[in-house]
């Protein structure tokens, strides 16, 4: 599988995919491209609503990409990557219609911080979830306003130290997502009875909802500067690129 990012509207609904062979792990051209299209097609009329999702079956997406990351080596390469993960947040947030994402898998990093920039997020029992940043030596910084938006800042703080999975129904508990199914097929159908529903709804209605439940995160905009260059920072130093190199190790041990 290739690196992708493809866009189609099929009644009113403009389903956004995206793709890369490592377990959907997110380079920063991807990441350019994702945020993009989410304003294109978020600044069509005839777009009632938004779904993001991901290629194939396992993995949603795990996160920044290792070789990416590896290959950064000085400090405004590594804040334009970052701030790619910061731009697709923020037009999740700003494009101005219902997004809708879908978690067929584990989700890492900043996947996680995808899930949790949905209005509305379906997901299956398998769809476990962790931030595991401090595991490469840099924290969950960039996805960190949204997240805790969601569950909270302890929660958020709990998740960013210990970096375990947590489970689908704790994610629903914890207003990530908002419906799990027991296998992709009937989330599937449950997703696509939801955005026809979504179709026939009031565009002007759907817009005042997005307006009003993000409410109140304008500051967002404000953080943004200082949590990339946190990341950016610590992913330079010789301990993160070790971390990365092990975890690597590790995967292909398996």
């Amino acid at each position: 599988m290739n690196e992708f990012v493809a866009s189609e509207i099929k009644n009113n609904i403009a389903e956004i995919t995206f793709g890369t062979p490592k377990s959907n792990s997110l380079p920063g051209a991807i990441l350019e491209k994702l945020a993009q299209t989410i304003l294109d097609e978020g600044a069509k009329e005839e777009v009632k609503a938004i779904l993001v999702k991901s290629e194939g079956e396992k993995a949603f997406c795990a996160g920044a990409s290792f070789d990416e990351l590896l290959s950064i080596e000085e400090l405004e390469a590594s804040t334009k990557f970052f701030g790619g993960f910061a731009k697709v947040l923020n037009a999740m947030r700003n494009c101005g219609k219902i997004v809708v994402v879908r978690v067929q898998g584990k989700t890492t990093g900043g996947g996680v911080g995808i899930a949790c920039g949905a209005d509305y997020c379906f997901a299956t029992k398998d769809s476990a979830l962790a931030l595991t940043e401090i595991n490469l030596g840099i924290g969950p910084f960039v996805i960190g306003p949204y997240v805790e938006r969601k569950i909270g800042k302890s929660q958020f703080s709990a998740m960013a130290i210990d970096a375990d999975f947590r489970s689908a129904e704790w994610a629903e508990q914890h207003n990530v997502y908002h419906s799990v199914s027991d296998n992709i097929q009937e989330m599937d159908a449950k997703l696509d009875k939801f955005m026809q529903t979504l179709a026939s709804r009031s565009s002007d209605a759907l817009a005042l909802i997005k307006k009003v439940s993000w409410e109140g995160t304008d500051h967002f905009n404000e953080l943004m500067p200082a949590r990339i260059h946190m990341s950016a920072s610590l992913i330079l130093e010789d301990s993160a690129k070790k971390n990365i190199e092990s975890i690597k190790e590790r995967l292909r041990a398996k």
